[in-house]
């Protein structure tokens, strides 16, 4: 009571430490989010050139995107896609803007007629483009509030249309602009002839190579300032995003052998009937068993995870892994459980037969409207189709001879229409099931009727080739998974080495329990997969939050069942590569210059043949060395040496040049002047053509590097 006393007393003071400590907290996260202290918009996924690109907007667009790439597609995927256009539209409205190009309301509407003229709702009753009904349609999908409307193969809403009309008319501004920047790079005759020049003047040289490979690596000493040194000079190659490194422990959901012993002796219950007490009927009932079933199909649908294949299979249709052995067992003969792709079975030979390796048959397809592959222009319902096949097949049966006409009459298989209707042989997996069945399982000569996916075929056997011994297999399949208790083993093992982490360092943790950490370097913050585990946004994310600390630890969830142990092993900036990192492509660089140094300091003499003497070297020729493509026979590509050597009089030794495989000494013996030519208009139109199929794409990269982008889908991806 005294202590209940006391705080009543205090009352006051404690309601104001709490509410102090509530505003703490609400300053500490306004602070850790600071867009939300100094204004800054939550809901801006980037800026390009100042304009925003809003989170709502983006997100349904995204949406929509990841609905059109389809299911095998990612969030992110469709996230890159719809980021890079409107980057895209905002950086080329910027520009647009900036020309006053603009889309004017008699332009947009040709424009809409080009897009759209095809559109049977956009046409008359003889067949012509009408803008009213354009414009009744487009009324018409702003009454709907939101909700589509057919149109052609798909559906749209009001908001959709508008997006597609701003796609038109950026479509049009776009053709604009880059029909005006084409129009400015084509090639002058100036050019024309220099180019011509540079490819036809040639050079014939006697040279001295000496190769930064005459120096071993270990006489040139690389420190890590030369290497900072190195890439200060050079930032524009060594600028880098921010990249983490990480380390990880897989803990695997996989079936052991424990647990696939017992789904094998699941499988073996199932082979012979037992008695089992119903308690609904208070009485005892025998379960047939697979040896026994007289429901073939019902069993094996019943009991397995891959439904019945009522189908006579060759040997090459079986599972490999047992295919012989299937094969030479007699009707009513089991074998197994075998494991086939990741699969344990029991499979029972039900029935024989013999099957063609191939057939020869000719056909005419008579299509339904809904029918796949069938034209708009087919209107006959399914009973009206059936009757004309049924009627088709009657013909042909009495006067085979009619059948060619009857193919050109009225068969939709286009593939097939110019040879009669014919398909050469083909073995039983060419064509979709109920045809095979048939062509397959019937004689030479026989005709029938036959319904697909694709309409009724009146088709006739022509021929069959080397029958031999097929087998109708039913085939009881369970998925080999995990069980319970191997599922709770593996969490139980990836939470153990969690803990151990707060004890022991994460490679001794590891290695104590012989556990393979293995390695993911140079992730950024927007990459979705990791390699070894497989899209895994959520790891990338939080290697990159603000509080995770190098060392830091963490267990995800993987996509295939288990687990994955996290540690961050490296957090690298953005900005310029650390000497440690860049070490791998900077060391030769940085051991070549020294090496040309080393190199020039060693050289005497005033010509080829002594330098060549001097360096111990042989010196080597070569022959109409141009500026176009300035490479040395047996050095490779050194347009400094060339270009040096075009700056030289026949006779003339160059100075000593660093190249890109060594250092060289030159001698032009011969100038080969190249011929005027009278009129270079072809070489210029040669160049404009190459320029301005390059334009588009390089001009917009140019705009796209000099834009100023403000990326923030890290936040929300």
């Amino acid at each position: 009571m005294a202590v209940l006393n006391k705080i009543r007393q205090r009352s006051l003071f404690l309601i104001l430490i709490i509410a102090l400590a509530l505003f703490s907290f609400v300053l500490t996260d306004l602070f850790r989010n600071s867009d939300a202290l100094f204004g800054g918009s939550q809901d801006v996924v980037a800026t390009v050139n100042g304009t925003n690109i809003n989170r709502t907007d983006f997100m349904n667009r995204v949406e929509q995107m990841q609905s059109q790439l389809g299911p095998n597609s990612t969030s992110t995927q469709a996230m890159s896609r719809v980021y890079d256009q409107e980057v895209r539209k905002a950086i080329m409205a910027s520009q647009f803007e900036n020309l006053g190009l603009s889309v004017e309301q008699d332009q947009m509407k040709d424009l809409l007629k080009q897009s759209f003229s095809s559109y049977p709702e956009f046409q008359n009753e003889a067949g012509v483009f009408d803008e009213n009904k354009l414009t009744e349609f487009v009324n018409n999908l702003k009454t709907l509030n939101g909700q589509s409307a057919p149109l052609s193969t798909f559906q749209i809403n009001y908001q959709q249309w508008v997006s597609t009309e701003n796609n038109i008319a950026l479509g049009a501004q776009e053709r604009a602009y880059f029909a005006m920047v084409k129009a400015g790079v084509n090639a002058t005759l100036g050019e024309a002839e220099v180019d011509y020049m540079l490819e036809n003047a040639t050079r014939d040289l006697n040279y001295v190579q000496v190769p930064f490979t005459s120096i071993a690596d270990s006489l040139v000493d690389v420190s890590k300032a030369d290497i900072t040194k190195y890439i200060g000079q050079h930032k524009d190659k060594y600028e880098v995003d921010a990249t983490r490194d990480i380390s990880f422990v897989e803990f695997k959901e996989v079936a052991s052998v424990e647990d696939e012993e017992n789904l094998k002796t699941e499988l073996l219950k199932l082979l012979d009937d037992k008695v089992l007490f119903n308690e609904a009927t208070n009485a005892n009932e025998t379960i047939i068993g697979l040896r026994n079933t007289k429901d073939i199909e019902s069993f094996v649908n019943s009991n397995s995870d891959i439904t019945y294949n009522d189908a006579f299979l060759s040997k090459s249709q079986l599972p490999s892994v047992a295919a012989d052995t299937i094969y030479n067992t007699n009707v009513g003969g089991i074998y197994g459980p075998y494991k086939d792709a990741g699969f344990y079975k029991l499979s029972k030979v039900v029935a024989e037969t013999q099957l063609p390796d191939s057939v020869k048959v000719r056909h005419i397809l008579v299509p339904y409207a809904g029918a796949q592959s069938a034209q708009p222009t087919v209107t006959a319902t399914l009973d009206e189709a059936r009757s004309l096949a049924d009627s088709i097949k009657t013909v042909v049966t009495v006067n085979p001879s009619k059948f060619p006409e009857l193919v050109t009459e009225f068969s939709s298989d286009q593939g097939s229409v110019a040879n009669g209707g014919e398909y050469d042989f083909h073995p039983i997996t060419q064509m979709v099931k109920p045809f095979s069945d048939f062509e397959f399982q019937n004689q030479i000569g026989d005709i029938g009727v036959v319904q697909t996916v694709f309409g009724f075929h009146i088709i006739e056997i022509l021929d069959q080739k080397n029958k031999s011994r097929a087998i109708k297999v039913a085939t009881i399949a369970r998925e080999i998974e995990p069980s319970e208790k191997t599922i709770d083993a593996t969490f139980t093992e990836a939470s153990k080495f969690e803990l151990a982490l707060q004890k022991e360092s994460y490679d001794d943790a590891a290695k104590e329990r012989n556990f393979t950490a293995k390695p993911v370097n140079g992730i950024k913050v927007l990459d979705e997969n990791i390699p070894g585990l497989g899209s895994q946004r959520t790891i990338v994310r939080w290697a990159f939050e603000d509080g995770t600390k190098v060392g830091d630890y963490k267990r995800f969830s993987i996509p295939s069942g288990g687990y994955a142990v996290v540690q961050v092993v490296k957090a690298t900036k953005k900005g310029l590569m650390d000497a440690e990192s860049a070490s791998a492509t900077v060391l030769s660089e940085i051991r070549n210059e020294k090496k040309a140094a080393m190199i020039l300091d060693g050289i005497t003499g005033t010509t080829v043949a002594d330098i060549a003497k001097n360096q111990g070297r042989a010196s080597s020729n070569a022959s109409a060395v141009n500026m176009k493509n300035p490479t040395l026979s047996g050095a490779g590509a050194e347009p400094k040496v060339v270009g040096a050597a075009f700056g030289l009089e026949e006779g003339g030794v160059s100075k000593p040049i660093v190249g890109n495989k060594g250092v060289y000494v030159v001698e032009v013996t011969k100038i080969n002047e190249a011929t005027s030519l009278d009129n270079y208009q072809a070489i210029a139109n040669r160049l404009s053509t190459a320029r301005t199929n390059a334009a588009q794409t390089k001009v917009y990269e140019a705009l796209k590097e000099t834009a100023d982008i403000d990326d923030n889908r890290a936040r929300f991806f």
